[in-house]
């Protein structure tokens, strides 16, 4: 199913609509836990934290942009940091009350991917911190 936003004049944004057991065997178990179940890897473990080359960040899922490098920066939260998504229809935003308190769930606009979530501690230009999880992206170096 496509989206566009009524007279915009852009293009439908193509959605990504997979069963779980398609999602299953598209991703490592690491990434279908993450990505399709709400996990998250443990600090530090991923392979995209210590990344700095220059390239953009793609979801795991569906290879939807979602982040350049130029926005990335070192959080010390020991998840891939960025202040600011690629474009502002890249992810969509939910509110999380897991784990006994209020957050700001992230996931790919355009195959509901869990990719992480966002915080109002990082640096400027906005302010904001995504905490992404490396299993849910890939990286293409420019």
């Amino acid at each position: 199913m496509a989206e566009s936003t009524p007279g915009s004049g852009t293009a439908p944004k193509q959605k990504v609509q997979k069963t779980e057991e398609e999602w299953c065997q598209l991703l490592t178990p690491e990434q279908f836990h993450v990505m399709r179940q709400k996990g998250t890897e443990r600090p530090f473990t991923g392979a995209l934290v210590d990344t700095d080359e220059d390239g953009s960040y793609h979801c795991g899922a569906c290879h939807a942009p979602l982040f350049v490098s130029d926005t990335k920066f070192d959080s010390g939260c020991g998840w891939p940091s960025f202040y600011l998504p690629q474009s502002p229809d890249a992810i969509d935003e939910h509110e999380d009350l897991s784990l006994g308190r209020r957050r700001t769930e992230v996931t790919c606009s355009t195959c509901g991917a869990h990719l992480g979530h966002v915080f109002t501690d990082g640096p400027q230009p906005t302010g904001l911190r995504y905490c992404i999880n490396s299993a849910s992206l890939a990286f293409e170096k420019k």
